[in-house]
């Protein structure tokens, strides 16, 4: 919904609100905010609100670190699990120098800026990521341990499945928040849980991501409990991924879908320093359902890329390679990107791999290229890339491949 700041400030008197969160992330993709009182939000909009940007990871030194937040009043969502009387409501940022020049580490004005270049070239993305999480135990000091809450199985129900109340308690926040949860369920491993939500646009795709993730995390300790977003938390078990549904559509009509999906195909080692951040992300490649191999084929999930069962609008191509600790904000950039220069180039697709990969022979498999086997090779692919280069600041890249 657009929203004009005198809106916004009419919206905070009427509606007792007391504290305005502006939030943005660094460049991993780890929300921060700072709170700024009602009288102090014709300022944030016509100025900024100044913050110290030399403590936030891949935002700098201490010379010449501050930074100006200005609020997007299109993002304003009340926090539900927060009292109804002196409300608090969120908004998300982009962030200036301030001389009001854009800063260059801010990665939600980066996919702002793919979204732009898509436009130009008549195309337009949408995206729908689905996030895994673990819903652990804490001790009695409040710490969270290993254990998981619960020792269900795929798609199981209650008394097994401990997590469809906090499952549920999410959606409806998601619900009260602007977001609308497509559905949830238990995953494979102890404790694991899965809720998706509606397709939209870019921008919108991944603010919701980093709304969802705060929700879980603020749900699941109302709940006593810690929620784990990391790719792996227990060794001997299914990992967590952010599964990435996409789509691309040109306003002349045409068929792009097979080279966007080559363009990603064909980059998709460049950028896996940014859709697979951490050194455990590598140890989830090549088992429970997390690919291995750069393939394509439909529906099945041993792949890289898969085209799940669906028609109409729903129709969709879905990439499993990335996990929940990725900033959407880079990964959908990128994609964007690696899509565009599919179409520039016409990609060819190549041959639809619809084997079972990882039972396949090795005479079968060693036909595949593979994703970077570790950190290392990842972020080396990355800097050597003229693709990243092109399109990501060397800051960026420097943190990430350092």
């Amino acid at each position: 919904m657009k929203y004009s700041p005198d809106e916004i400030m009419q919206y905070i008197e009427e509606e007792d609100v007391k504290f305005i969160r502006l939030a943005f992330t660094d460049i991993y993709g780890k929300q921060k905010n700072i709170s700024v009182m009602p009288d102090e939000l014709e300022r944030a909009f016509r100025y900024g609100i100044a913050i110290d940007a030399s403590a936030i990871s891949g935002f700098g030194c201490d010379v010449h670190s501050d930074l100006l937040l200005h609020p997007d009043p299109s993002t304003i969502a009340v926090l539900p699990w927060r009292p109804d009387h002196g409300r608090v409501v969120r908004m998300f940022c982009s962030i200036t120098r301030l001389d009001g020049t854009p800063f260059g580490s801010d990665t939600r004005a980066i996919l702002k800026k793919a979204i732009s270049d898509a436009k130009k070239e008549g195309v337009s993305f949408a995206f729908g990521p689905e996030m895994e999480f673990y819903l652990f135990t804490c001790d009695e000091d409040g710490k969270p341990t290993k254990i998981p809450y619960d020792n269900a199985g795929y798609m199981d129900i209650a008394p097994d499945d401990k997590g469809e109340n906090v499952r549920r308690e999410v959606c409806l926040t998601l619900e009260r928040m602007g977001i609308r949860p497509e559905s949830s369920h238990h995953e494979e491993g102890p404790g694991q849980n899965e809720i998706d939500f509606r397709y939209s646009e870019p921008l919108t795709a991944a603010d919701n991501a980093i709304t969802f993730k705060a929700v879980v995390n603020t749900i699941a300790a109302r709940n006593g409990l810690k929620a784990d977003f990391s790719p792996k938390p227990l060794e001997s078990m299914p990992g967590n991924g952010m599964h990435i549904n996409f789509s691309a559509k040109s306003e002349d009509g045409s068929e792009i879908m097979p080279y966007v999906i080559a363009g990603i195909l064909n980059h998709i080692c460049e950028i896996t320093a940014f859709l697979n951040t951490t050194s455990d992300s590598y140890k989830r490649f090549g088992s429970n359902k997390a690919p291995r191999y750069i393939s394509w084929s439909s529906e099945n999930r041993s792949q890289l890329v898969r085209i799940p069962a669906a028609d109409g609008e729903y129709k969709r191509a879905e990439l499993r390679s990335p996990d929940p600790m990725c900033n959407p904000y880079l990964a959908f950039a990128l994609l964007i990107y690696a899509g565009l220069d599919g179409i520039k180039n016409k990609s060819e697709l190549p041959e639809m791999a619809d084997i079972n990969l990882f039972s396949a022979p090795e005479e079968v498999t060693k036909k595949f290229k593979t994703l970077p086997s570790d950190i290392f090779s990842a972020g080396k692919a990355a800097r050597e890339s003229e693709f990243v280069k092109e399109h990501l600041p060397e800051s960026i890249i420097d943190n990430y491949c350092k």
